[in-house]
């Protein structure tokens, strides 16, 4: 019986060498964009608590952009893959073109939105009922830094979509460097303009976000340089702007199997942009502490983010090559490790959690729930790791409509609800509201189990 567990939920050697290939890029990709987002927080937090939450808010609205250009990307993405996996470069261009106008697009309704309706968005945030915090103050602080980084939404949309494409062709290394030296940029000009060190002024949160924005335009200049300059390796790059054409049916098959995932990744992020909302009801502090908890807990949870993400290009490459019992097999084994490795990230995060908070140029108030925070999310972490490695599976074969039920639908029709109850209609303090609504994840597991299990998602979709 141990030998038969073993077999099916681990690999061999060759299997965690390619599920690594891919992932590991990925993981040192993302990890050097969240340690250096956390010593960003931390150069934002040492201001103060207004200035720690209006960028905390103000990001909260750039977060709901980030997510629909993912979501764009990832429901064109399905394609691309399993194009890849054809070995069809003719339609993994016509792909990357549909990704570059689409994003686009959504890079200019954002820009829109944010510009008429930024005030009364980032007051949707700023309640009474906390010891600390000035609400006029942190309401200025918000404005003042969206303004600046809506200059750089355009530019990062255009980025992923050349870096989606190359990992699509399992080129992970260039948007690791790419992204890497940008994170780097970021924190050196955060450093520099948030402080007014060498000479430049002590700008605050407006140094902080003109440093990003410098980020966003060297991450996109290297990785359009390099791609235009290695076409024949990756020969779909090669004429894309010569044509904006892109084959009708495409159009219409990306669409209809697409636009489900891009209105999910939408609808997920603005569901949980409400529950930031409702946290916010019980004041400043929760939104700083909650603030200070996210930023940490992406950090500790890169390791399951990113084996789960391999999951989109291993599995969708099989799919594609029409290898459905090894799909099955490798996406079983992808899920076990990413919950198995992730119990050794949950404990550390525990184990650091009443220390962290103490970095934050802030009240004992927001520290204490910062730590209180971090431990649930330690406690949720696999939970969370097991429902993020389904919802990649049920992606790779293009079941976009269940990945909608069980992703956005799940977050609309339950989390959000209990958390609105909650907050609207008892007094319950913040950290066992947050127990509660945190627990829903449970609910979420036992869906993806039963789609996962189902076998739907072993579908062929560029025959």
């Amino acid at each position: 019986m141990e030998k038969g567990f073993t077999k099916k939920y681990f690999g061999d050697r060759a299997f965690y060498k390619l599920i690594f290939a891919v992932a590991i890029p990925i993981v040192i990709q993302n990890g050097i964009t969240q340690f250096v987002t956390v010593l960003d927080n931390i150069m934002v937090g040492r201001m103060g608590t207004e200035q720690m939450s209006g960028v905390a808010i103000a990001n909260q609205l750039v977060f709901v952009f980030n997510l629909t250009v993912f979501g764009c990307l990832s429901g064109a993405g399905i394609f691309g893959a399993q194009f890849a996996g054809k070995g069809d470069s003719t339609g993994m261009r016509h792909v990357l073109r549909f990704k570059l106008l689409s994003c686009l697009l959504i890079s200019a309704a954002a820009i829109a939105a944010l510009l008429v309706f930024n005030e009364p968005l980032l007051k949707l945030f700023l309640h009474s009922g906390s010891e600390e915090g000035d609400l006029a103050l942190t309401l200025a602080h918000g404005k003042s830094y969206l303004y600046i980084m809506m200059i750089g939404l355009a530019p990062h949309a255009i980025a992923q979509c050349y870096a989606s494409s190359l990992r699509e062709a399992k080129q992970t290394f260039i948007p690791m460097i790419a992204s890497g030296t940008a994170v780097i940029v970021n924190f050196v000009f955060n450093y520099i303009l948030i402080f007014g060190k060498l000479g430049f002024p002590a700008l605050g949160v407006r140094g902080a976000a003109i440093a990003t924005v410098i980020s966003r335009f060297i991450e996109l200049l290297i990785i359009v340089i390099w791609a235009h300059s290695h076409t024949k390796e990756y020969d779909f790059f090669s004429g894309v702007f010569k044509s904006l054409r892109i084959p009708k049916r495409l159009v219409i098959e990306i669409i209809i199997k697409g636009m489900p995932l891009m209105v999910n990744e939408m609808l997920w992020s603005l569901g949980m942009t409400t529950l930031q909302q409702r946290y916010s009801v019980r004041g400043l502090a929760a939104i700083a502490g909650m603030n200070i908890s996210s930023t940490v807990s992406n950090l500790f949870n890169i390791f399951f983010m990113s084996v789960g993400s391999s999951i989109g290009i291993i599995v969708g490459n099989l799919l594609g090559a029409n290898k459905f019992e090894e799909a099955r097999d490798t996406d079983r084994k992808i899920i076990a490790l990413s919950v198995f490795s992730c119990l050794f990230f949950a404990v550390l995060l525990a184990i650091a959690s009443p220390y962290i908070p103490l970095l934050y140029n802030t009240g004992d108030e927001v520290r204490s729930l910062a730590s209180r925070f971090l431990i649930i999310s330690a406690c949720m972490m696999p939970f969370n790791a097991f429902t993020h490695a389904c919802y990649f599976t049920l992606r790779s074969g293009g079941q976009t409509k269940i990945t909608m039920l069980f992703d956005s639908c799940f977050v609309w029709a339950v989390t959000v609800p209990v958390a609105y109850v909650l907050s609207r209609f008892t007094a319950i303090p913040i950290i066992p509201m947050y127990i509660i609504v945190s627990s829903t994840e449970l609910i979420k597991c036992a869906l993806g189990y039963y789609f996962v299990k189902s076998g739907k998602w072993l579908v062929n979709i560029v025959k």
